[in-house]
């Protein structure tokens, strides 16, 4: 499998390295710090799939020159998805594949998975509040990451008593708060907690390395490129 890698960060250089161990080859680089390359360059008779980790300004430009070269793309950028019906859209109109995760770790989407089954049990329970805590690392840009966000989005839609969040502490009942710390180089932690008066359920999932992300990606890039459409990691694992 021949694979674009669009930009070389620490996500970029660990999907590099382990598309190598894999027996992949990267066609080539798009980034600006490292690489003058642009994705004009890359047809599909050189590239087999784009991986996209950039930055939220510059990830629905790099996803819709993708699509409209004719490249699957697999995006794991966040902070862009304002304008995702966009890309669904262009996606069906080109006939293009796009591949969308707020985070590419199979742990981290067994946990979305875990998340809602919670919340609706939870739901049918008086006396507990819920909130979302993340931590990450001082690079990191956007905030609240994609994945409290996803976390987030799982909850409000299964516990009737949140119906909308706040990245700060909840000022009403109805308001589910995120609470987003950048510390060190935390690779990311993600909790999900249930408090009452007698007792407190906690929902945790801990990264301890890039690997894990950079593997459900290359998973996601392996499976994309005979498919149409727009998919994300609930498909892929079967969720």
């Amino acid at each position: 499998m021949n694979i674009l890698l669009i930009g070389y960060g620490k996500m970029g250089q660990t999907i590099g390295a382990l598309a190598a161990q894999r027996g992949y080859t990267v066609a080539g680089i798009v980034d600006r710090h490292f690489s003058q390359a642009t994705i004009a360059e890359f047809t599909p008779e050189i590239v087999d799939v784009a991986i996209e980790f950039t930055h939220p300004d510059s990830a629905f430009d790099n996803v819709q020159a993708c699509l409209r070269q004719g490249l699957p793309v697999v995006c794991g950028s966040t902070g862009w998805l304002h304008h995702f019906e966009e890309a669904k859209a262009l996606t069906q109109e080109v006939g293009g594949s796009l591949f969308y995760a707020s985070n590419y770790s199979v742990g981290v989407n067994l946990f979305f998975h875990f998340n809602e089954y919670i919340a609706a049990k939870m739901s049918h329970f008086g006396g507990y509040d819920v909130a979302v805590r993340e931590i990450h690392h001082t690079q990191k840009i956007d905030q609240p990451s994609g994945t409290a966000l996803t976390a987030a989005e799982g909850i409000l839609h299964h516990f009737p008593a949140k119906t909308t969040w706040r990245n700060a502490p909840a000022e009403t009942p109805a308001e589910l708060a995120i609470i987003s710390e950048r510390t060190g180089d935390v690779v990311g932690t993600h909790l999900v907690t249930y408090s009452s008066a007698v007792d407190t359920l906690e929902l945790k999932h801990e990264a301890h390395s890039r690997e894990g992300f950079a593997l459900g990606a290359l998973l996601a890039a392996e499976w994309l490129p005979t498919r149409r459409g727009v998919f994300g990691m609930k498909e892929l694992l079967d969720l």
